[in-house]
């Protein structure tokens, strides 16, 4: 999923560190550490539920930091193992396979964050409750080959599929959660494979064209909509549990906090989360405004 993100850009960690002594945290007015709120990689998704965290904390009166430019999970998990960030939104699986490359991600969210959770306890860290909102890998059909052959789940492709042409990033054909997986699970095989882009502009134009009928974008990309694509059911789990949840570190943690961060990522889903990042990435709008607005509404400012 966003594991793809791995542009390894480490200047604003850098820029927050003493060569001598390492990173270390920034002091804010009055004396007192701001809570510095960052983000796993700087896309406008994980963006958008930053800049929540950090104006929820805000209007509690925490004297907030952001560091919302950090471009990997390299570079923002070194930060806040540092200090120089103490939160940041993740997702489930990618950070437990980040973390432990031979741990067992599933679909059970409740088991990935279980494994998650031991693994960060050892470096100070702790993980906060799961949003309902996942990003993950989503197979869609564009409208037209959804309607002429009734697709609505992934085993639904299975009977037809050697009709079809599938297009996803380059390196789908090696990917367990791509290509070999859906012949694994669902006996998937399909006419042809036309490498693209990793759920980017490339996937969405092929699909519009019917270049490629069947394609692998991102759950929360809004262009699915916007382009009419019919999203197929994973009906047999194949993707990991990649739902948003705050990573924190221990030592900035307290009930307030917690309540707080607990009451975003109670009010988020799937559906929500993509539709905040429309208005940014399709109409244009401010990262921070978006989530203002979002919050105003559900009652948190």
């Amino acid at each position: 999923m966003r594991a793809a993100i791995v542009m390894v850009v480490g200047t604003l960690v850098a820029a927050c560190t003493d060569s001598d002594a390492g990173p270390t945290r920034r002091p804010s007015t009055g004396g007192t550490d701001a809570i510095v709120v960052g983000v796993s990689g700087a896309f406008a998704e994980n963006q958008i539920v930053a800049e929540m965290y950090a104006q929820v904390l805000e209007h509690a009166g925490y004297t907030v930091e952001r560091l919302l430019e950090l471009r990997s999970r390299e570079s923002s998990q070194n930060a806040l193992e540092a200090g120089v960030i103490d939160v940041k939104p993740e997702y489930l699986s990618s950070l437990l396979l980040f973390l432990d490359p031979n741990a067992e991600a599933s679909a059970d969210a409740a088991d990935v964050a279980g494994q998650t959770a031991e693994l960060l306890r050892s470096e100070g860290l702790t993980l906060l409750a799961p949003s309902a909102a996942e990003d993950t890998n989503q197979f869609v059909a564009n409208a037209e080959t959804a309607q002429r052959f009734d697709l609505t789940t992934v085993s639904s492709l299975a009977p037809v599929a050697d009709q079809l042409t599938f297009g996803g990033p380059p390196e789908c054909p090696q990917r367990p959660l791509c290509l070999p997986g859906l012949h694994e699970v669902y006996g998937v095989l399909f006419d042809d494979f036309t490498p693209l882009d990793a759920g980017g502009p490339l996937t969405v134009d092929a699909l519009r064209r019917d270049e490629v009928q069947i394609g692998l974008l991102f759950s929360t990309d809004p262009s699915i909509e916007q382009n009419g694509f019919v999203p197929l059911v994973d009906d047999r789990h194949l993707q990991d549990a990649e739902n948003i949840t705050p990573v924190i570190r221990s030592e900035t943690l307290n009930g307030e906090v917690r309540a707080l961060l607990d009451a975003v990522s109670a009010r988020l889903s799937t559906g929500k989360v993509t539709k905040l990042v429309g208005r940014v990435v399709i109409q244009g709008q401010d990262v921070a405004a978006v989530a203002n607005g979002f919050l105003t509404a559900n009652g948190l400012l």
